[in-house]
């Protein structure tokens, strides 16, 4: 078996964490640069018209509390195992985030806050994980569909009901059936086993989370001049959460699918298209790029076992 040096070890982990950041930063600075469909005159021209001190400290409050949220959820979570400070779980989040913009829908964040913790809690804090982005996609689900209910799409809400159900009455047929060991049962049994205080407090954190980026949504829309009726716009941003959260995506590519996906509501309802695509690219910006920038410097600086 080949052995490699410590300072060859110390040296592949400092490769990946370059690697890690300068991928992350090469594609934050490609898709901003290279989208033509940003019409960077027009925004200029929109911002030095309604630019506000008050206006952007309160959307960039939004972002920091997003992200808060999503924060305070996996400290929560992780208690189940044993409790984490404030600042470690920002550093597991952000640090995880950064890890997992290349990934499909992410999967690298759950490797990225597995290495935080001791090889043998790595079922457990990926299961964990599941857990703390699954209650989001369940809001998802739910607000959306509503969304859709009132945007005129009940048919199509029937119709992800009827296959929903579907699935479900196939899950609880086939509970006992296991892949690699595992089953829908022992996956409920895992479950149960997290104490109802953690997973209504988690449901709760989720909530306000939706909500914060849902209104961040809502009132750059207003920042825009778009002016429509408060029930419709929600409706339409829910719809849009929802059915862009079902597709495979990177990270890095996020605001492009939510942003095709809005282009295509928002038209319906007459909103230009270039304006749906700077929000889009903005939402994106501010609760995807900002926390990447911050989970560098924690990529750089994470101590990894074999490098101590």
């Amino acid at each position: 078996m080949i052995s490699i040096s410590h300072k060859a070890k110390q040296f592949l982990v400092l490769l990946i964490k370059l690697l890690i950041v300068g991928g992350a930063f090469y594609f934050i600075y490609s898709q901003l640069a290279n989208n033509d469909k940003l019409d960077w005159e027009k925004f200029i021209i929109l911002f030095k018209k309604n630019q506000s001190v008050a206006g952007i400290s309160f959307i960039l409050l939004l972002s920091v509390l997003n992200r808060f949220f999503e924060i305070l959820k996996w400290q929560n979570l992780v208690s189940y195992l044993h409790k984490i400070s404030l600042p470690e779980a920002t550093k597991q989040v952000l640090g995880a985030l950064t890890a997992g913009l290349f990934t499909p829908n992410g999967v690298g964040e759950y490797a990225g806050k597995a290495l935080f913790f001791e090889k043998s809690k790595t079922k457990k804090i990926v299961f964990l994980n599941l857990i703390c982005n699954g209650i989001q996609m369940i809001l998802s689900i739910v607000f959306g569909t509503i969304g859709l209910w009132v945007l005129g799409y009940g048919f199509w809400v029937s119709i992800i009901f009827l296959s929903a159900f579907a699935l479900w009455i196939l899950g609880f047929g086939l509970k006992k059936f296991k892949i690699k060991g595992y089953s829908i049962e022992k996956l409920i049994h895992k479950t149960n086993e997290i104490p109802k205080s953690i997973h209504q407090k988690n449901i709760f954190l989720a909530v306000c989370r939706y909500l914060i980026f849902s209104h961040q949504y809502y009132f750059l829309f207003l920042a825009f001049d778009v002016d429509l009726p408060y029930l419709t716009m929600m409706a339409t941003i829910a719809s849009v959460y929802f059915l862009a959260s079902s597709l495979p995506t990177f990270q890095f590519l996020d605001f492009a699918v939510k942003g095709s996906v809005a282009v295509y509501f928002f038209g319906i309802l007459g909103v230009n298209e270039w304006i749906v695509v700077f929000i889009s690219t903005l939402m994106w910006f501010l609760n995807v790029v900002l926390p990447v920038i911050i989970g560098s410097y924690y990529v750089m600086n994470f101590k990894t076992k074999i490098a101590q």
